[in-house]
């Protein structure tokens, strides 16, 4: 197959699933082009069938807002017919959705399939704002497959979006290579003297992440055991976090790494990892971690109570209660047969669901029962 993907190039799910999705199509055959403002971030090394197409936005003084919608629209129109794409799978439905939809329509009759990913806030913050839930709900419904990367976000587009559109569950996936049992090269360091619990989170540092219930959370623990945390990801709560770590007198205690490309060399290194989020359509972050051995402890909200088994991979508690995380860490640091035993468990269950050899050819079904549906109404329109 000859696929088109569009996808936002920056860190964050919606891109990092849409690209290691492209490159592992890539891997066993198909055509894969990208197409986004600039190239992907997992997008690092050369293959014979991955193509990038850059979208250009004019910066004209009468627009206060680039229209890059159109831009994207306009590119996938022009590499669907100089490429002869036979699909375009977007990821995050705003604007990718109308984008491709209009796209469909100019290349007509040229028959193009589109299949749209959501991944979470598309639907759930952003596609419920009365600016864009009706332009949400009409290009869904003109869509030719969508998928969710959970049950919980399938259910809560059809309630937020009211759509009865058709919609098939295909969760986030893992390379497990990457992420396979990687030697930490400075554990003892990390770990101190003292063989501190090490404790681990990554995140865009985003409000709705909670970074600061792991501070709080740390300091709560590290009243009765010694504990060391990691924060890897960057974004607008950060100053606010490293001002409260100073302010408990923790800044020794807490290491800021900022953005990182290879999480899998840092999350071995680490005991437990921490995800309090408010709200997760699938939890990724946790995912890997998983997949790199840890246990963890999140909350239990959105769709990570179908990524981590409660009192199997981890713990899950309430959000925005950093004395509840303080526990399960707490309970984790007391009984470490039992933590090894959860991180050997997580790793398990990465294989069993997750891992992207058994989800790759879900996706490829669903593209071809696509084409599949549009071949039968070409005939049928003939007839």
């Amino acid at each position: 197959m000859r696929i088109g993907i569009a996808c936002y190039p920056t860190y964050g799910g919606s891109g990092v699933v849409a690209t290691e999705l492209g490159l592992a199509l890539a891997e066993i055959g198909h055509e894969v082009h990208f197409l986004a403002y600039e190239p992907p971030i997992r997008l690092t090394s050369f293959h014979s069938n991955i193509f990038y197409h850059q979208v250009g936005v004019p910066d004209y003084p009468l627009f206060r807002y680039p229209p890059y919608a159109l831009s994207l629209a306009t590119k996938m129109a022009e590499v669907v017919d100089q490429y002869e794409i036979q699909l375009l799978h977007v990821h995050y439905a705003i604007p990718h959705a109308a984008s491709a939809w209009m796209a469909k329509e100019m290349v007509a009759p040229r028959k193009l399939g589109v299949v749209v990913t959501l991944h979470g806030t598309d639907i759930t913050i952003v596609g419920q704002d009365a600016s864009y839930k009706r332009v949400t709900r009409f290009t869904l419904d003109r869509a030719d497959g969508v998928t969710t990367v959970s049950n919980y976000l399938r259910d809560e587009t059809r309630r937020v979006i009211e759509t009865n559109k058709k919609i098939e569950v295909i969760p986030n996936f893992i390379d497990l290579n990457r992420f396979d049992a990687h030697p930490c090269p400075d554990a003892q360091a990390l770990h101190g003297e003292n063989d501190e619990l090490l404790l681990v989170h990554t995140s865009n540092f985003r409000p709705v992440k909670r970074v600061g219930d792991v501070v709080e959370a740390m300091a709560l623990v590290a009243r009765e055991v010694p504990v060391k945390l990691l924060l890897i990801g960057d974004g607008p709560d950060r100053p606010a976090v490293e001002d409260r770590v100073k302010e408990l007198g923790l800044a020794k205690k807490v290491s800021f790494l900022g953005s990182q490309e290879s999480v899998e060399r840092i999350l071995p290194c680490a005991d437990v990892f921490v995800l309090p989020s408010i709200y997760e359509s699938f939890g990724l972050a946790a995912l890997e971690a998983m997949a790199s051995g840890l246990p963890v402890v999140a909350t239990n909200t959105g769709g990570i109570p179908e990524v981590v088994e409660d009192g199997v991979t981890g713990f899950l508690v309430s959000p925005r209660n950093p004395k509840a995380l303080a526990r399960a860490i707490r309970e984790m640091a007391l009984d470490p047969d039992r933590r090894r035993a959860m991180g050997q468990a997580a790793r398990a269950r990465a294989e069993e669901l997750f891992d992207i050899r058994k989800i790759l050819p879900i996706y490829v079904a669903h593209y071809e029962r696509v084409l599949e549906g549009l071949a039968g109404r070409s005939q049928a329109a003939v007839v």
